[in-house]
């Protein structure tokens, strides 16, 4: 006795799946980006409130005026262990009264203190 009994999926199933998984793609790959935006934002904020941070015990240890600005070489290794970069660009140093900008504003709009 001989089985004719084929075994496999049919066209219509595999179109099936495939259909899903296009829908699960076109929910989920919004969402990532989403995400890395979110997670790069914060990480601009967090390197800001670092180099201000540097920026304000530098101030104090030296007794800066409020308008001194001091040189990346006074903070890094004293202040702070390694100079933060935004993207490939790094930050400017501001002067003691002023807050620290995301180097890439431009593109960035709320990477802001």
């Amino acid at each position: 006795m001989v089985s004719d009994e084929r075994k496999g999926f049919t066209l219509l199933e595999i179109m099936i799946v495939v259909c899903v998984i296009g829908i699960l793609s076109a929910i989920a790959i919004p969402n990532f980006s989403r995400a890395r935006q979110v997670a790069t934002k914060n990480a601009c904020i967090a390197n800001l409130k670092r180099v201000q941070g540097a920026i304000q015990m530098w101030s104090l240890d030296t007794c800066a005026a409020a308008g001194s600005t001091p040189a990346t070489g006074d903070l890094v290794t004293a202040y702070i262990t390694s100079w933060p970069k935004c993207g490939n660009a790094s930050y400017e140093v501001p002067a003691v009264d002023a807050n620290p900008v995301c180097p890439n504003s431009g593109s960035y709009t709320d990477h802001t203190l």
